[in-house]
């Protein structure tokens, strides 16, 4: 998949895993627990694209900025 593909499921995605979470873990979302979610549910493909950064990077950017976290950066 390319990297734009996989940005679209993710966004896709982070709405599904926030709902499975507690309002205090939503307080400080992670990134890890994220990861550790899509490998659990089957979605961690969605982690393989190419990338100058490192998928992981952009991945947790963009799970920053959906969660109004990119302050953390």
């Amino acid at each position: 998949m390319t990297k734009d593909e996989c940005k679209a499921a993710l966004h896709n995605l982070f709405p599904m895993w926030a709902r499975e979470r507690s309002s205090d873990e939503l307080d400080h979302p992670s990134f890890l627990d994220f990861k550790r979610w899509l490998g659990e549910s089957g979605y961690s493909h969605y982690l393989n694209f190419r990338s100058v950064a490192g998928s992981y990077e952009d991945a947790e950017a963009w799970f920053d900025q959906y969660f109004k976290q990119a302050w953390r950066r």
